[in-house]
Order: structure tokens, then sequence, then C-alpha cells
């Protein structure tokens, strides 16, 4: 894609007018914020969403037609499907910095984040992630990485501490996806679970393609657990608990954010009951300082529930932002600092960053299916 700078669209008539007259209209400029997750493949319904929830912001701020450096500025959303792939997400953070982006929201997934955070490091432009969870991300040490959700050692220990302490389990099962969301999230949960007491009798393997658990889960049954954990994504979250009720494996179902979903719920079926359980980083949406009012907008504009992340994507939106009104600019330069010492209210809740770019405070809500829905059953800070 040819690079494209900031550019300036000049009503030339008005101006003329404006001038004769002794006095100059502000102009009006657009400014692109990127926007990369998954469109396509099993992580995609993650991707739109949060492809909706930055949309729904860009059309929120352009209403108010602000006014930044003197001039009034129209957002616009460039987007990019970077497939959930590491690779393809490189050449997608290029692609939006050759596009002139002042701002990236984004990516989805860790396994995407944690690379393409480099290019935009090198390139000068803030990147704020409303799902990626994996510590790598600003383990980095980047200054332009951010994160508006708490991230998966926060989401591991809780899960982990909750399988031994509340649910008085003690033979617990681990399997992951071995991406860098899935993964880490389990490492976290395993170390969780022998710091309170409990023990791992299985670790086991698969990817984020994958549909056919039943070899991995015949040795996890052999292993007598009482319960199994999963690291990854709705896609595989909603076939492994089919696949465990077919092979009569009873162990209570404990898995995180990437399968706390409606999405996971459909594909599940009637496997899933009391004994499953999920956490999703944050509070719950109804909790959530503007969360009914941003289901309704949500609704309103695009027909459909949100799938889980799209508030978050608006509060990095947004962040980006009033960044650029506080700094009084919208280079990324000028309004980095501001970014890092903001202090706003978002949807989701107080939107600060602490040092390595991580949300301050982040929350998580442990919840289990009841009546056809996840119910928040605690929030642990």
């Amino acid at each position: 894609m040819k690079a494209n700078k900031l550019f300036i669209a000049p009503a030339v008539a008005c101006l003329a007018a404006s001038l004769a007259a002794g006095t100059v209209q502000a102009k009006e400029v657009v400014v692109r914020i990127g926007h990369a997750g998954p469109l396509s493949g099993p992580a995609a319904a993650f991707g739109k969403d949060g492809e909706n929830g930055a949309r729904l912001a860009i059309e929120d701020a352009n209403a108010k037609k602000l006014q930044i450096g003197g001039d009034t500025v129209k957002f616009e959303l460039v987007s990019e499907d970077d497939q959930a792939d590491p690779r393809t997400a490189t050449t997608v953070a290029q692609r939006l910095t050759d596009a002139g982006v002042k701002g990236v929201v984004g990516h989805v997934t860790s396994g995407a984040s944690v690379p393409a955070a480099r290019i935009y490091e090198n390139a000068g432009i803030p990147m704020i992630t409303p799902s990626s969870t994996s510590p790598k991300l600003t383990q980095q040490g980047y200054k332009m990485t951010f994160r508006v959700i708490a991230n998966d050692l926060q989401q591991g220990n809780a899960l982990g501490k909750y399988a031994v302490e509340q649910l008085k389990a003690t033979r617990i099962a681990v399997i992951d996806d071995r991406t860098a969301y899935g993964q880490g999230l389990a490492d976290a949960f395993a170390n969780a679970v022998k710091a309170a007491g409990g023990q791992v009798v299985g670790r086991e393997f698969t990817n984020d393609k994958a549909t056919d658990f039943m070899a991995i889960l015949t040795k996890v049954r052999a292993a007598n657990p009482d319960v199994v954990f999963y690291g990854g994504m709705d896609a595989q979250s909603g076939p492994l608990t089919r696949q465990m009720k077919q092979l009569g494996l009873t162990a209570k179902f404990l898995t995180g954010d990437g399968g706390c979903t409606g999405e996971m719920i459909k594909m599940a079926g009637d496997a899933l009951s009391a004994t499953t359980y999920c956490t999703q980083a944050g509070i719950p949406l109804d909790k959530m300082p503007g969360g009914a009012a941003f289901r309704t907008e949500f609704k309103q504009r695009y027909g459909s529930d949100i799938h889980v992340y799209a508030p978050y994507s608006y509060d990095a939106t947004m962040a980006l932002i009033e960044a650029m009104k506080v700094a009084n600019s919208v280079e990324p330069a000028k309004y980095q600092p501001a970014l890092k010492a903001l202090n706003a209210q978002g949807v989701t809740g107080p939107l600060a960053f602490d040092q390595s770019g991580d949300i301050k405070g982040g929350a998580i809500t442990v919840y289990n299916f009841s009546g056809g829905r996840w119910a928040p059953l605690q929030t642990l800070q």
C-alpha cells in the first residue's frame, strides 16, 4: 500500500470567502487510526468485535467535531486482517505504518501483538491492545506499547487459586493450544495451582486449528482429574467440552477469557453445565461504568450483541484520541507522553497505565455456566 501522510481537505470556496472577510476558518484534517486483528479464520469473531468497537469510538469522536492543533479533526479507521498469525501480523503492522496511521488499536491476539509491537516501536506509533493478555507483550520494554485489559499472570493466578481453594480440586489436568496466549495462560494457571497446594496430573498440548481432542482427552481421563483446564479460544473450547462428555469425563471444566463467550456456548451445546467455569479480564459489562449504554449503542449500530472485547477496543481508541486532545497534537511523538500519563474514565473503567504500559488496577471476573449463559460469580482485583 502506498504511504499516505496526514492530508488536508479544505473547502476552497469557503476558505476564499473567509479570507475576504478577514478571518480563517479551521481546516479539516483526516487522521487515520489503525485496527489490527483476525477478520478471517477461527478467531474472526474476536477480531470483528474489536473492529466494531473501534469504529464506534471513531464515529462518536467524529460527531463531536473535535479541534486539535487548531484544525477540525476527522478520524478514519484503517482495519487490517492479521489472521491471528504472527508472521502476517508483522506484515499488517508495516502496512499500517506505511499508510500513515497515527495510532493502532490492536492487535487482538497475543501471538500477533508480541511481534507486531516491534514494528510500531521502530516507527514511533503507539499501539493499544484491547485484548492481548500475554505478559510478554509489555515485558519487551517498548514505550509505544499499551494494554487496556488485565494480563494472563493476573488471570491465570486467579483461576488456579480459584480451582484449588473454591472448587476444592486436588488433581488438575492442563491443556493449551501452544499460542502465546494459550500457553502463557496455562503456565500461569499451573503455577498458581501448585502454589495453592494442588497437583497438575497431566499437561497436554494441541493447536489453535484443532477440532479432534479424543486422543488427548483419553490420556487426561486416565489421570482421573477433578478439573480440566484449557488455555485457548472458544473455537477449540466448544468441541473439547463436547468430546469430554462423549468420553464420560466428568471433571469440572475451566477456561480463560478466550472461551468465555456466547460462541463457546453455541458450539458446546448441552455439554456445558454448572461445573463449567471461565474467566474474563475486567468486570461484567453490566457493572462497567458505561456498560449498559455501550451495549445499547452497539446493538443499535450493528444489530448484534457484543462478543467480548468491543468495550475494550472502544476504550483503546478513545484513549488514543484523548491523549491527542490533551497534547493538542495528533503526532505520535507529541501525544505519547500524554498517553503515558493518561487519567480518564472509559466505558470499562478508569484508563491509566503503569510504567510498563499495562492498565492499572486490572480486574478478573470468574463466571459459571448457569441458565444458558455465563453468570458472574466473583470479581478479583
